[in-house]
């Protein structure tokens, strides 16, 4: 594979105002922290983790990369509205964004010119213009607890 570009989406989160500083749900913490052992057990190395400032976002990223021995940078242009992930990823080769809907969806229909709903927790991987991954947080918890994560 050549720059594959990693979504994902920030885990189950509170109700609430002002939106900006939603936290996690004890749902969306353990979604974070099996996604990473997703991540970690399917051997992904990233170059980058950026993420969204909103609180449930930062706090996914957070979670998901201390399984990975990763450090989190804010992004701006993730926190809502268009992006272009290609310009997040110019010069690395597998880099993570964490982030929310529909802008995840958006961008890999953008990127593939296929559909899909990303679910809170969930992770998708693109790569050269195909989606080359699509797990949901039941297979992410799944991954983490058969591979002991």
């Amino acid at each position: 594979m050549g720059n594959v570009i990693w979504f994902l989406r920030h885990g189950d989160a509170e109700d609430g105002e002002p939106d900006f500083e939603r936290r996690l749900t004890g749902k969306g913490e353990r979604q974070a922290r099996a996604a990473g052992a997703a991540l970690a057990a399917l051997g992904v190395e990233f170059e980058a983790c950026l993420t969204s400032p909103k609180v449930r976002a930062r706090d996914t990223a957070r979670l998901a990369c201390e399984q990975l021995g990763l450090d989190v940078t804010d992004e701006e242009r993730l926190s809502g509205g268009d992006f272009d992930p290609r310009e997040l990823a110019v010069g690395l080769d597998e880099v993570l964004l964490v982030g929310h809907e529909p802008d995840f969806s958006n961008a890999i229909n953008d990127l593939t010119a296929g559909r899909v709903d990303m679910k809170k927790g969930g992770i998708a991987a693109v790569d050269d213009g195909a989606l080359r991954l699509l797990i949901r947080p039941k297979e992410t918890k799944l991954i983490a607890t058969v591979t002991g994560r």
